[in-house]
């Protein structure tokens, strides 16, 4: 795909008319499709088995440390150097997708997962693996968050909320269905034979390249305004087509702030980059958006990173009882974020953080508080809090690109996604340390229930509310 930006006249408008406000009002006026769900299904594969692959480790975990004889610093790198990668892949992909476009570093990342899955099924030491699995995570980190911001390019204001998240909710259904079949394959037939499983999606790459089209508000905003009328009257045809009734016609410029919204600054019109993402009204947005990324995945990877090995080590359950003990847990999580899509239009997103995290931390902070003796206790208390930090994160693909303009959306996507891995990362480790120094497993869930508590507080009190707001209305 060319890169040239110099086809069209200026960036906002060319000779046929096009406009990048005409084409976000053109999107607007769009109802829900055979496409849209078309488009959805083929990304959301694709984000399914990334979440898949991400999983897998937690669940190969317990065998590798008996066939390799690992250390307990040993496990810890095991379970946070892929997230290592996933912040740099995170952070590097964002990048890339609002220069080069939204569908090709797609395409390029999860072909590049499948290949270093089918690598990792040769490793028989630790130092390849660690190597790999580091690879692996640029892959998945790189393509998570872009996917959320295209997906959120596609969709209008209206009920976006739910109809992004349904979409979303293939990542925890990943999650749910790589422990599910982890719990069974591993004691069967191995470790290797999963990610072997896993190395097979890299063919949908091809897929993703052939059947879904570039963002045109990308391409709008990248000045290809000819090529975003093409596609986008492409778009239009199909979606006529599936509805069997014409499109009525678009409204006013969908770019025009609402009338209660402070103007935007010229710095704040022409903010790009790293430094655009602290400027202005980004500032705020960007320190709460990564304070309620850090906490959420802080909770969630200390808890479901370990689980397996504590029920295992703790509390003597076999690895067949311990991996479903585990699966449980994201069972209950998946059931969250179903909660979250059909209700996150009418509660707000603020409201949805500030309840799931503080919910989260209540019911964590009484698991400690009754002691955590029983593995039972640790099932029912975990699997409840579960239900809150699951839905919350996936929240925050919703959230996130709506609070950032198209000329770095991808990139807010992507420093959102690499703040996350810093809690997935720090999560385990500090649960890790926690947990081999001998303190009590109530010690640890104190641990996790308060860093819930400081996220409930910062969007409950901080956080801006973008419900059935047009992108280009929250971010000129």
């Amino acid at each position: 795909m060319s890169t040239d930006t110099s086809q069209d006249a200026a960036p906002g408008s060319s000779p046929g008319g096009t406009t990048r406000a005409a084409i976000a009002a053109r999107f607007e006026r769009l109802p829900l499709s055979r496409w849209h769900v078309t488009v959805r299904l083929i990304v959301g594969v694709v984000t399914f088995f990334e979440a898949f692959d991400q999983l897998l480790i937690a669940y190969a975990l317990p065998e590798l440390r008996d066939e390799w004889h690992l250390t307990t610093g040993d496990a810890t790198a095991v379970l946070t150097v892929g997230s290592v990668g996933m912040l740099v892949g995170a952070l590097l992909s964002g990048r890339l997708a609002d220069r080069y476009g939204r569908v090709r570093v797609i395409a390029y990342c999860v072909a590049a997962s499948g290949l270093v899955s089918l690598a990792l099924t040769v490793c028989t030491s630790l130092t390849p693996f660690l190597a790999l699995r580091f690879l692996q995570g640029l892959a998945i980190g790189g393509e998570v968050p872009v996917a959320a911001a295209f997906i959120s390019e596609i969709t209008r204001s209206f009920k976006r909320g739910r109809f992004v998240l349904l979409y979303e909710l293939v990542f925890p259904a990943g999650l749910t269905i790589g422990a599910l079949v982890a719990a069974w394959v591993v004691p069967a037939a191995g470790w290797r034979v999963m990610f072997a499983v896993a190395a097979v999606p890299g063919l949908l790459a091809f897929l993703v390249q052939r059947k879904v089209p570039e963002s045109p508000r990308w391409l709008a905003d990248r000045g290809r305004l000819t090529e975003a009328d093409a596609v986008m009257t492409q778009i239009e045809a199909k979606v006529a087509a599936a509805t069997g009734a014409p499109l009525p016609p678009p409204a006013g410029a969908a770019s025009a702030p609402a009338p209660a919204a402070p103007a935007a600054t010229t710095a704040e019109h022409t903010a790009t980059g790293i430094r655009g993402l602290f400027t202005g009204r980004y500032r705020r947005r960007t320190l709460v958006v990564g304070a309620i990324w850090f906490t959420g995945y802080f909770v969630n990877y200390g808890v479901t990173s370990w689980l397996p090995s504590i029920y295992k080590d703790e509390y003597g359950l076999g690895l067949s009882d311990a991996l479903l003990y585990s699966t449980v847990t994201s069972v209950a999580g998946l059931l969250g974020c179903l909660l979250v899509a059909l209700t996150v239009d009418t509660l707000g997103r603020r409201r949805i953080f500030a309840i799931c995290l503080g919910a989260s931390a209540a019911l964590l902070l009484t698991l400690a508080a009754l002691g955590a003796r029983t593995p039972g206790q640790v099932l029912i208390w975990t699997s409840l809090s579960a239900v809150g930090f699951f839905g919350s994160n996936i929240c925050l693909y919703l959230y996130t690109p709506e609070l950032y303009p198209t000329r770095m959306r991808a990139l807010g996507c992507s420093v959102g996604g690499a703040v996350n891995r810093l809690g997935v990362i720090l999560g385990p480790i500090l649960v890790g340390v926690v947990y081999a120094a001998g303190s009590s497993v109530a010690a640890v869930f104190v641990m996790l229930g308060a860093v819930a508590v400081v996220g409930a507080v910062v969007a409950g009190t901080l956080a801006e509310e973008t419900a059935n707001r047009s992108l280009e209305e929250i971010s000129p």
